[in-house]
This record gives structure tokens, C-alpha cells and sequence, in this order.
């Protein structure tokens, strides 16, 4: 069967309109090929929110704005966005306007709600709210501080009066003296820093000097730390502990009377036989002195002993 003109025609005029109506729509961000779901939320302001504006989950974009209206006489609007991406969310699942960056104008975030019990279906209605930009946190973080600037300048306003009635012509005339006392006790300043570097500077050697000097001193210093650090304490504690023992010992021992030298100091009677001893040593010896050949008798012709003299002193 052969077409005729008209038909060819007609059929050729809507391919055309349904293939420009396709690429308008895929130039637009949809595609008529793709099942999308579509979905409703309702806002009082939608803060400058632009048809095609991204749709995002999580930050990953899933579908895009495609249409805001008004939905009822009291200004109130809605917004119908479609999801591209096959993602089941809950219908309790919040819609979020935000702001995308500080130029990126504003995008719709869904906050997704996992419950199986109510998945939300193409159609429904999901609830929305408004992020503030950070722009809008900035101005209520600044609102505060814009009210106590303004208490702070009335304040300081009030204080510039008071001083301006205080300052009178005699009050500037001390202000310009002590400002020139000021000056001139500066420049003697300037002066006497001056005078300090010459000091340091002629004698830059001797500190030099000084410095070193402290630095071994600190070096040694430092040395003799670490030898004390290494003695052993405990091991001289110890030794002198044992050495006080080994005297307590000795000492106990000449104390007691059992010993040579507690008898010693604690007989009487043995004292006493040494002191008589001793002084019979001192007699014999003064004897000796006195009398030499009654001791030690040399006789070259052999003469007789002449027989023992008693000594004048009556003490020997």
C-alpha cells in the first residue's frame, strides 16, 4: 500500500513535533524515557528557590525542582520536584531547602527516614523546612553584638562630652607641659640607652669572658650532678650503718667486765696492783739512776760491792 503525500507529510510534521518536544525536555534536565516518581512539599517561603534546582540525598543529586506554584490564597506555596533515582525513603522523611554555597544558590535536600512501614510513593506529600544560609546565622550571630556596639558608642559618646567639659584651657595648657616633660624624658632616655651601648660595647670582651666563664662553671657543675647522681647511697648508708654497729659492738665489749679492758676500767683492785706496780717501776728506775754500779758492776781488779746505799730523797 502506497502512502500518499498528505500522509508522509503529516507523519513527518509529528515525528518532528515529538522529537522537538523530547529534546526540549531532555535539554531541560528530564528524560521522558525514565519512570521518575514525583513528590510534593509545602513551604511559606521557599527562600529564593529556582526551578531545576538540584534535588540531593545525602549530598548525591537524585532528581531536580520542576515546578513552583502557589497553593492557596494565603501565599502559601508548593513545590513539586521529581526523584530519578530508584531510593525508597519513608513518607516522615524530611525536605530541607539549603543553601548549596555562598553563590550556588539554593538546592532541595531530602533527609531521608528509613521505615518499610510507610514508603513514600509517587505523589505524596512530604514535609518541609527552611535551613538558614550562612549568611542568615552570621546576621543573628551579629545582631547581639550590633546591640551592644550600639550601647558601647552611646556610652563612649557620653564620655567624649564629659571630657570635653573637663579639658579646659588651663587643663590643655598642663596636658602640652607634661607632654613636653614627656619628650624631654624620652630624648634623656634615648640618651641614657645610648651611654649603655657604649658600655656594652667597650666591654663586649670582659662579658664575653664572663659568659664563658659561666658556662664552664655550669659545665662542671653539670659533672658533679651526674657524679653524684651515680654514688650509691644506699650502698654507703649500708657500709656506715654496719661501721656504727661494729663500734657499738666494741664499745659494749669495754664496758662490760667480762673483757681485758672492762676489767680493766671496772676492777678496782687490779687498778689499784697497777698503780702500786707502776710506782715500784718509777723507784727501781729512779734507783738505777742514783745507783748505777750497784746495777751494772764492771771491776777490771776485782774490788768488792760496797753494799746497797739508801737513796737521800725518803720518796724513792
Amino acid at each position: 500500500m502506497r502512502l500518499s503525500r498528505e500522509v508522509k507529510t503529516g507523519i513527518l510534521a509529528i515525528g518532528a513535533i515529538l522529537l522537538f518536544i523530547f529534546g526540549y525536555s531532555y535539554l531541560k534536565g528530564t528524560n521522558l524515557l525514565e519512570k521518575n516518581r514525583t513528590f510534593y512539599v509545602k513551604y511559606k517561603n521557599v527562600e529564593g528557590l529556582a526551578q531545576g534546582a538540584p534535588v540531593t540525598i545525602n549530598g548525591l543529586k537524585v532528581g531536580k525542582v520542576q515546578k513552583i506554584d502557589f497553593a492557596n490564597a494565603q501565599g502559601g506555596l508548593v513545590v513539586e520536584f521529581t526523584v530519578e533515582r530508584d531510593f525508597d525513603f519513608s513518607q516522615n522523611s524530611i525536605v530541607r531547602i539549603y543553601s548549596s554555597g555562598l553563590i550556588g544558590g539554593k538546592s532541595v535536600g531530602i533527609f531521608p527516614i528509613y521505615d518499610q512501614s510507610s514508603i513514600a510513593k509517587s505523589g505524596d506529600t512530604l514535609s518541609g523546612e527552611i535551613q538558614k544560609g550562612m549568611l542568615d546565622e552570621f546576621s543573628e550571630t551579629l545582631a547581639p553584638l550590633e546591640e551592644k556596639l550600639e550601647a558601647t558608642l552611646g556610652v563612649v559618646d557620653s564620655l567624649l562630652i564629659s571630657i570635653t567639659d573637663i579639658i579646659d584651657e588651663d587643663t590643655r595648657t598642663d596636658l602640652k607641659n607634661a607632654i613636653a616633660n614627656l619628650s624631654t624624658t624620652t630624648k634623656n632616655f634615648g640618651q641614657l640607652s645610648e651611654k649603655a651601648d657604649n658600655l656594652l660595647g667597650r666591654n663586649g670582651e670582659k662579658l664575653d669572658r664572663t659568659f664563658t666563664n659561666l658556662d664552664d662553671t655550669m659545665a662542671n657543675f653539670s659533672k658533679l650532678s651526674d657524679s653524684l647522681s651515680q654514688i650509691e647511697f644506699g650502698v654507703m648508708v649500708n657500709n656506715l650503718e654496719d661501721a656504727t654497729a661494729g663500734l657499738k659492738e666494741a664499745v659494749d665489749k669495754v664496758n662490760s667486765p667480762e673483757g681485758s679492758v672492762g676489767k680493766l676500767l671496772n676492777d678496782k683492785q687490779l687498778y689499784d696492783n697497777l698503780e702500786g706496780a707502776t710506782r715500784q717501776l718509777e723507784e727501781l728506775i729512779q734507783d738505777v739512776k742514783l745507783n748505777p754500779k750497784r746495777y751494772v758492776n764492771i771491776s777490771v781488779f776485782g774490788k768488792r760491792d760496797k753494799g746497797y746505799e739508801p737513796p737521800e730523797d725518803p720518796d724513792l
